[in-house]
């Protein structure tokens, strides 16, 4: 069964797509990894500081 048009998949990755072939160091599993999730998706790029930081301590 394929899941193209199925279902969602949700990635987060504190690497940006663009620094991927870095990271997946096979160039064709890189090209099949990016180009499969990228086709059709909606990416949504946060900037500004971290909210963990701000969080207030536990103690």
């Amino acid at each position: 069964m394929i899941r193209v048009d199925l279902r969602s998949t949700c990635v987060a990755s504190q690497i940006p797509y663009e620094l991927w072939h870095g990271q997946i160091t096979d160039p064709t599993i890189a090209d099949s990894v990016i180009d499969r999730l990228l086709n059709k998706s909606h990416h949504i790029a946060l900037a500004g500081d971290s909210m963990r930081s701000e969080a207030p301590v536990l103690s």
